[in-house]
């Protein structure tokens, strides 16, 4: 009997957290099935001419089997996920996690389930987005005012930037990375993996640690092909996702604090705001909070752990 045929995909390299998770998943899956299950992976969907959020398309209609995308991009048919676009939300990793694994992630998963044709197996982690740009060192709000700056599609997105005194421009991924290396953007915001992934960091010498969003990448797996599965099946997939979370957090932990290194040796010029100039920033992002609280109930925003 032929083995079931699964294929998986991102949209960044191999050699990354998200690599590490999705070769994880497909490890445990292979291993788990003693071969009843080969998972085909598509690192990088980009690398074939296809914009990234092709793969939520792919996945649910079933061509593909699971990816993992940033849940910025379902707010607009997912309300609830906007709660993750709410800036300075958590104060630090462990409160993400925290979070995720818990009450709010669970709530995630089922707002996914209702309004989508995916399941939500859990979040990984991509960090939290800083300013980079090509201009100039970036102390304050203010030091932003006048550029031009590359965000996701995404509202509350577009009013962060501008808050700050800056011109939003809101593209998706490939777009995005060929307007920043062209220099026909001056900015952009990302965790710096995102900021090597894509090669940004060859062009914006000044990177601002404003930490302002956390970047969740949910795994999506198509929901009609996950309940045909069948129950012992459907517990190995749940066991493959938990173990990909668990690798994949792990390794960005691990990864950005050796990213900032490098780039800091190849002259990029890094600036920590502090406790007084993140409220400065958080102070003067008023008004993308208050209208991503305005777009999810608020016994979500109770859900966030400390």
């Amino acid at each position: 009997m032929s083995p079931l045929s699964l294929t998986i995909g991102g949209y960044g390299p191999e050699n990354s957290s998200h690599g590490a998770g999705l070769a994880a998943f497909r490890d445990h899956m292979q291993q788990a099935t003693t071969g009843e299950v080969a998972i085909e992976v598509v690192w990088n969907i980009m690398e074939q001419g296809r914009a990234n959020t092709d793969l939520l398309d792919l996945v649910e209609r079933g061509t593909m089997f699971l990816c993992y995308f940033s849940t910025s991009y379902l707010g607009t048919r997912v309300g609830d996920l906007n709660v993750l676009e709410t800036p300075y939300l958590f104060a630090d990793l462990e409160s993400a996690h925290r979070s995720l694994d818990g009450a709010l992630g669970e709530r995630l998963r089922m707002s996914v389930r209702a309004g989508t044709g995916l399941e939500a197996l859990g979040f990984w982690d991509n960090g939290f987005r800083h300013m980079t740009n090509r201009l100039r060192a970036i102390y304050t709000p203010e030091d932003c005012r006048g550029m031009s700056v590359r965000v996701q599609p995404n509202p509350i997105h577009e009013e962060l930037i501008r808050n700050w005194g800056a011109i939003p421009v809101a593209v998706e991924l490939s777009e995005g990375i060929q307007l920043i290396t062209s220099l026909s953007v001056d900015a952009q915001e990302n965790p710096l993996a995102n900021t090597v992934a894509y090669g940004v960091d060859k062009v914006h010498p000044f990177v601002t640690m404003t930490g302002h969003l956390y970047g969740a990448r949910g795994l999506f797996a198509n929901r009609d092909i996950l309940e045909n599965l069948g129950e012992d099946m459907r517990r190995i997939v749940d066991e493959a996702a938990r173990r990909a979370i668990a690798v994949q957090r792990a390794y960005a932990a691990d990864s950005e604090a050796k990213l900032r290194r490098v780039m800091e040796i190849d002259g990029v010029e890094f600036v920590d705001p502090g406790p007084e100039g993140l409220r400065a920033f958080e102070d003067a992002s008023a008004s993308a909070i208050a209208m991503a609280h305005d777009t999810v109930p608020p016994d979500l925003l109770a859900m966030v752990e400390g």
